[in-house]
């Protein structure tokens, strides 16, 4: 039973708004997950400046990324924020991994950060400092552990790919499988989490050539098990459910903003929500917004 909410911003006047009303939407879902907890901020410009590459840490601090960093790539910086690491410079991707100290990376890209840890949503959101976060997209998960252990690792958003994030309420049936399937692609894994093999799998997907409407579709295919899934990428957002759509899910559209959450209360924050568009997701049918 875990809680999902997603907020996407069309309308640039909010969008020094986006951390304080993704903190409000995750604190009406905090008992729905309580074991660990995580954000997706697109666009924030001290974390993700505009020209610069972000890569997200779990398993080191700002002071041993500097280090290491200092005389290899002179000009990048490195956030803390809570147990997240985010560091960003003006190089490419690849090119900062390479260079960074040993390290879990749970996120990369040009304008997404990722941030997660275990512990009480609530005090999660204000070790990340979430409320003054700015942005046009985020995401936010509580979880309550129901296929692998609690870590750090296995919170959600899962980001496996350039921007890419997925959050998840539900289990995947033939995770397992389907592990195994991308393990002899060459996928790599960072936790034993069901979720992580749907994430992915997207990626695996998006990095071949699929757009995003596809690769969902491609999931709903190939996995078993019960899901509500939201993923975004650098430019979209997205919504799908299992073919029984038992798990909870609403969209409210307005527009200004697309959101979505796996309660009502969630939505009941924002802005306008009275004159919402406000609607359940049809079973396997995937809802794709564009920035």
């Amino acid at each position: 039973m875990c809680g999902i909410v997603g907020l996407h911003l069309r309308e640039p006047e909010l969008h020094p708004r986006l951390g304080e009303l993704l903190a409000a939407m995750l604190g009406q879902l905090v008992e729905r997950g309580p074991d660990s907890a995580g954000v997706a901020v697109y666009g924030d410009p001290r974390l993700t400046p505009p020209g610069r590459a972000a890569v997200s840490l779990l398993d080191t601090d700002a002071a041993t990324v500097e280090s290491a960093l200092r005389g290899r790539i002179p000009d990048a910086v490195a956030v803390d924020v809570g147990p997240t690491t985010v560091v960003h410079a003006p190089v490419g991707v690849d090119a900062l991994i390479q260079a960074l100290p040993r390290a879990t990376v749970i996120g990369t890209g040009e304008e997404v950060a990722v941030l997660k840890g275990t512990g009480h949503p609530h005090d999660l959101a204000r070790a990340f400092g979430l409320a003054g976060v700015q942005g046009w997209q985020g995401v936010g998960h509580t979880r309550m552990a129901t296929e692998s252990a609690v870590t750090p690792q296995g919170a959600h958003p899962f980001s496996v790919g350039p921007g890419q994030c997925l959050v998840h309420n539900g289990s995947f049936a033939n995770h397992a499988t389907i592990r195994r399937e991308l393990r002899a692609e060459g996928v790599s894994f960072d936790s034993d989490n069901d979720s992580e093999v749907g994430a992915r799998f997207v990626a695996y997907h998006l990095a071949r050539g699929a757009d995003l409407d596809k690769a969902l579709r491609l999931l709903c295919e190939r996995f078993d098990g019960f899901y509500t899934l939201l993923v975004t990428t650098a430019d979209s957002f997205a919504v799908v459910r299992d073919a029984i759509a038992c798990k909870p899910a609403l969209v409210a559209e307005t527009p200004g903003w697309v959101a979505m959450a796996s309660e009502y209360r969630a939505l009941a924050v924002l802005p306008g929500v009275e004159s919402a568009r406000i609607f359940e997701p049809e079973p396997e049918e995937v809802y794709v917004w564009k920035r």
